[in-house]
């Protein structure tokens, strides 16, 4: 996964995670050899060089032989390349086919990109589109980045725990969860400057009244996010909007009117899951 990062021109960037707790290991019970392809999959992704065989195990804490087979049979997909003279692997064009159709989704292209667009014209900040991943995680479908000398970054793909930030309490705010779940989730979040449970319950709780969220630098120091939900007809959440900035930068705009902004924009987008649409989904 890529890390994100603040960026400022002319100053090298100053390296800042927004990826936090990994995966929930119990998939790997259940399909341990699809879990050892998918983590082997992740570190191609994230490398910028070649990695051979030996370095993948190690890395990974992988059996060196197990992990040899797993590459030879994501070869033969065409979704891993290795070059036959370093032994060392890459990805390969066949990964491309697996993201192929989200990625051509009406939704995506027609909708979701020139929402993000306006809103950071708009207000000049970084803003992004999220959609939730099974359950744990939020990953980074859209971006719309700002030409401000500072800025935050973030890459596509990059992946969030699925109740940190704005964009959590949005989720704790329109998903199903029992208070129980929320607890034992919440007590598992690394934040900057973390709230206390009953203090993020009732900003979930504003979060459902107003529309959105708002996270003034509990996940990171600083830094102001606002979220706002997506929903479709059946209430569910195949989205979220997001607009992150520099603390002071977010308050010479005005919290109320961005998140207003953001909200709005994620009402016409839900126009555009029509009941019909969610027929063919199911």
């Amino acid at each position: 996964m890529k890390r994100a990062r603040l960026e400022h021109q002319g100053i090298a960037p100053n390296e800042r995670s927004l990826l936090l707790t990994p995966g929930d290991d119990r998939a790997a019970q259940h399909a341990p050899a699809v879990t050892r392809a998918i983590k082997i999959l992740r570190l191609l992704a994230k490398s910028d060089v070649p990695l051979g065989g030996g370095a993948i195990a190690r890395t990974l804490d992988l059996v060196p032989s197990t992990c040899l087979h797993i590459l030879r049979a994501l070869v033969d997909e065409g979704i891993v390349a290795v070059n036959p003279e370093t032994k060392r692997y890459t990805l390969d064009a066949g990964i491309l086919t697996l993201a192929g159709s989200l990625l051509q989704e009406e939704s995506f292209y027609r909708v979701l990109q020139p929402a993000i667009d306006r809103i950071a014209r708009t207000f000049d900040m970084t803003t992004i589109a999220l959609q939730p991943l099974a359950r744990k995680h939020l990953v980074v479908v859209a971006i719309s980045r700002t030409e401000r000398a500072l800025r935050l970054h973030v890459d596509i793909g990059s992946r969030f725990p699925l109740l940190i930030s704005a964009s959590g309490r949005c989720v704790a705010a329109f998903g199903s969860y029992s208070p129980p779940e929320l607890e034992r989730a919440f007590a598992a979040l690394r934040w900057d400057a973390a709230p206390s449970f009953n203090a993020w319950k009732r900003q979930v709780e504003e979060t459902r009244r107003q529309g959105y969220g708002v996270d003034v630098g509990n996940y990171i120091n600083g830094v102001t996010i606002i979220a706002a939900p997506v929903l479709d007809p059946a209430g569910r959440i195949p989205h979220i909007l997001v607009a992150l900035g520099i603390g002071e930068q977010i308050e010479r705009i005005g919290i109320s009117r961005l998140g207003e902004a953001l909200r709005e924009a994620a009402m016409d987008i839900s126009q555009h899951f029509s009941p019909r649409q969610e027929e063919e989904r199911s």
